[in-house]
C-alpha cells in the first residue's frame, strides 16, 4: 500500500519464520532479527506519498476526501498552479474544462502547462472515434517527446481508451502524471509527493492541511460550487486550451441543475436502469459500480456497462 504495509509485512513473515524454526538464537541470529525490526520501524517512519485521481465520477483532494464533480458546472477551473515547480521556475499549471450534459458536469479536456510548453488533451463521445485528440503548443496532433524537458508517452490500451504519461523522473524519482482518457472522459492522477506538489494551490486544496482553500490562502470553501466560481481562470492566467469556450470570467461557471438542487430531469436511461445494470454486472466492487453509473447516466448509454466492466478486468487503476 501507500503507507508501505507490503515491506513491512515481508519482514514481519521474514521474522516469524526464523523465530518458529530456531528455538535457541546464537549472536547471529540475534543480529538478523534486530536488524528485521529496525528496517520495519524506518520504512513504517518514511514520509508518505499523497496521490490523488481526478475524473468522473469525482475528484480526490489531497486530503482523500471526494468532490463529487458533477456539482461543478461547466468553466475552465485552476486545478493545480505552482510557480515555482520542480525548483527552477519552471512553473506548473493544470486546468480542466468541465462541460455540463443534461444535469451532470464532467471533464471534457485538460491542459498542462509546465515552462513554456503546453500540453491539451480532449475525449470524445464518439464510440467510433480511433483518433487521438491532443494540442501540443496551440498544434493539434504536434509531434510531442518531452514537455519541458520532462518525456511524455502517448499510448492506446483499449478501443476506447488513451493514455499520456509525462515522466517526471528525471527531476522526482519515480514520480508522475498520467492522463487517461475514457470515450469523452478524462482521468488523471498526480503521483508525488511534498517535493513535487507541496506548494500548488488550486482546487484540490492546500497540500499540507488538505483545507478547500479560496484564492486568499485562508477562507475555507465546502460548498463545491462555490470553491468551481473561486478557481474558475481570470484573464491574468495563462489561457492554455486552443480555443475559447464558454463562459469566460467575469462570467460565472454555468451552474449544473444538481448544483442548483433542482431535481433531475427526465431522461432516456434512469438512474434506476444504471444502478441496476452496473450492479449485475460489478456486483462486487462497489467503486466500480458508482463510477459506472455516472458513466452511464452522463453518456445515456447503457453499453458503458460493458466498457466499464472491461476496464474493470484490465485497468482497473483507472476505476480508483
Amino acid at each position: 500500500t501507500w503507507k508501505n504495509e507490503h515491506i513491512v509485512q515481508g519482514l514481519l513473515v521474514q521474522f516469524l519464520t526464523l523465530f518458529r524454526t530456531r528455538f535457541t538464537m546464537n549472536y547471529v541470529s540475534l543480529f538478523l532479527i534486530t536488524t528485521l525490526f529496525v528496517a520495519a520501524v524506518a520504512i513504517d517512519k518514511e514520509p508518505k506519498q499523497k496521490k490523488t485521481i481526478i475524473g468522473n465520477p469525482h475528484l480526490i483532494t489531497w486530503k482523500n476526501e471526494h468532490i463529487e464533480q458533477e456539482y461543478l458546472g461547466q468553466c475552465d477551473i485552476v486545478m493545480v498552479q505552482d510557480a515555482d515547480f520542480a525548483d527552477e521556475g519552471l512553473g506548473l499549471d493544470i486546468h480542466i474544462r468541465t462541460k455540463i450534459v443534461r444535469d451532470w458536469s464532467y471533464i471534457r479536456s485538460v491542459a498542462i502547462k509546465i515552462g513554456n510548453d503546453v500540453l491539451e488533451i480532449q475525449g470524445s463521445p464518439n464510440p467510433n472515434d480511433q483518433e487521438s485528440h491532443y494540442w501540443f503548443n496551440n498544434k493539434y496532433q504536434g509531434e510531442v517527446e518531452a514537455i519541458a524537458g520532462f518525456p511524455v508517452m502517448i499510448s492506446k490500451p483499449t478501443e476506447y481508451q488513451r493514455q499520456y504519461i509525462i515522466d517526471l523522473d528525471s527531476k522526482y524519482p519515480g514520480k508522475g502524471i498520467t492522463i487517461a482518457l475514457f470515450r469523452e472522459f478524462v482521468r488523471f492522477n498526480l503521483n508525488g509527493d511534498e517535493s513535487v506538489f507541496g506548494n500548488t494551490v488550486g482546487l484540490l486544496g492546500d497540500y499540507k492541511t488538505g483545507k478547500k482553500l479560496s484564492r486568499d490562502g485562508a477562507s475555507e470553501l465546502n460548498d463545491i460550487g462555490d470553491l468551481g466560481d473561486e478557481w474558475q481562470v481570470l484573464p491574468g492566467e495563462p489561457r492554455l486550451f486552443h480555443e475559447v469556450a464558454h463562459p469566460q470570467f467575469p462570467e460565472n461557471c454555468i451552474r449544473s441543475e444538481n448544483t442548483r438542487g433542482d431535481h433531475r430531469p427526465e431522461s432516456e436511461v434512469s438512474f434506476e436502469q444504471a444502478e441496476s445494470a452496473c450492479s449485475s454486472s460489478l456486483a462486487d466492487d462497489p467503486q466500480a459500480i458508482q463510477t459506472c453509473i455516472s458513466y452511464v447516466l452522463a453518456a445515456q448509454d447503457l453499453g458503458m456497462v460493458g466498457d466499464v466492466l472491461v476496464m474493470k478486468l484490465y485497468h482497473p487503476e483507472l476505476l480508483l
